[in-house]
């Protein structure tokens, strides 16, 4: 199914770039890519598994528009975001010759993208690239925005730096190619932004949902092209996390823990993480006196209805307690002062940064969705 091209512009002055969403642009990418260019050559870094499906097309589109080109394939799996592969493809790079003002494309989902956004970000002091996401993860969020990074043994993306791309080609046909599990995944931050920030599109959600996750190229288009324009707007306002950008975080403070919990594993894929930390921060939100139960209600009704995991008894395996998953969010990157910061709301649609949030109430919620795991084998 062919749609209209949409761009999205994020507004940062000299730094400012474009997001193309559209059907088929990775078969574009040649000519869209072209004006971006000094010299017509470049460098790819994939993972094996989205190289198999896309690299040969992004290849061809890049041949007929006269761009030389090569390419790294790694491992697929968030284990790759980590120090040796950092070293890896920076070394790639520059054996590549790759200069300041050359591109470097990241084709894959938000691993890639922000493992090679932060190469590209050290390398030479800051070497250009185009971001192709390849999950609806990707293009929803992490591909947009600048954010960069690694995983350590501390804990997830910190160590990365702010590094803005040069153009975003989110193209919707690669999503068909999706496992289910990863398309939810991906939805799970889709969701976060309705539940942060518009009512009318968690309602458009609640509605439409179920037709995306079947295959509707029309809802997956909107659901990208409204999350990319919420989260665009808020990255030019909010470029490096003073304030508003942190609403973009709701559910993370719990998911980056857990996922820490699970050793990054596919035990616990980053989006299903986010959409148990989203149901746990309205939880925890109405347990404050902050919204109705009836929003925690309506968060879980629509994750279960899109069959996605909604609680800490949806994780397989053994999990800490809920003292150490606490510790494990003392890690997280939005702790300023020693006080940890939640993201919570006063409703749906309504999320606001909150700093003294009680610690017996966070382990009060860890605690039950604890108890209401069964006993693993």
């Amino acid at each position: 199914m062919s749609l209209q091209a949409d761009t999205v512009r994020v507004d940062l002055g000299a730094r400012s770039y474009d997001v193309e969403i559209a059907s088929g642009l990775i078969g574009q990418a040649g000519q869209r890519i072209l004006p971006h260019l000094r010299r017509k050559k470049l460098a790819i870094v994939s993972d094996r598994t989205v190289a198999g499906h896309h690299l040969a097309a992004l290849g061809a589109s890049l041949d007929a528009a006269g761009i030389a080109h090569d390419s790294l394939i790694l491992e697929p799996g968030e284990a790759t975001k980590d120090w040796a592969n950092l070293a890896r493809v920076c070394e790639w790079l520059l054996s590549q010759n790759i200069e300041r003002r050359d591109l470097v494309i990241a084709l894959g989902g938000g691993v890639i993208g922000d493992l090679v956004g932060f190469s590209c970000a050290i390398l030479r002091r800051g070497v250009r690239f185009v971001q192709v996401p390849t999950s609806l993860l990707a293009q929803v969020d992490s591909s947009v925005g600048g954010k960069t990074g690694i995983n350590t043994a501390q804990g997830k993306n910190l160590i990365g730096a702010f590094h803005q791309p040069s153009l975003v080609l989110a193209d919707i046909d690669v999503l068909s190619t999706l496992p289910a599990r990863d398309l939810l995944s991906g939805y799970g931050e889709v969701v976060k932004y309705g539940l942060l920030g518009d009512a009318a599109f968690f309602d458009w959600l609640e509605a439409q949902g179920p037709a995306l996750a079947k295959g509707d190229a029309a809802a997956r288009h909107y659901a990208v092209l409204r999350s990319v324009q919420m989260k665009a707007g808020i990255v030019a306002r909010d470029e490096t996390e003073e304030g508003e950008r942190a609403l973009l975080n709701l559910g993370h403070t719990f998911c980056h823990a857990l996922e820490k919990a699970t050793g990054y594993s596919d035990r616990l894929l980053h989006g299903e993480g986010v959409a148990i930390g989203c149901a746990l921060a309205f939880e925890l939100s109405q347990r404050m006196g902050l919204c109705a139960q009836e929003s925690p209600s309506r968060v879980r009704a629509h994750l279960k209805a899109m069959r996605m995991k909604t609680d800490l008894a949806d994780i397989p395996g053994d999990l800490p307690g809920a003292e150490a998953l606490l510790a494990l969010m003392g890690q997280d990157k939005k702790v300023i002062d020693g006080k940890l910061r939640f993201i919570l709301a006063r409703g749906i649609g309504a999320a606001f940064v909150a700093e003294d949030v009680p610690r017996d109430l966070v382990l009060s919620v860890l605690n039950d969705g604890i108890r209401g795991r069964a006993p693993q084998k």
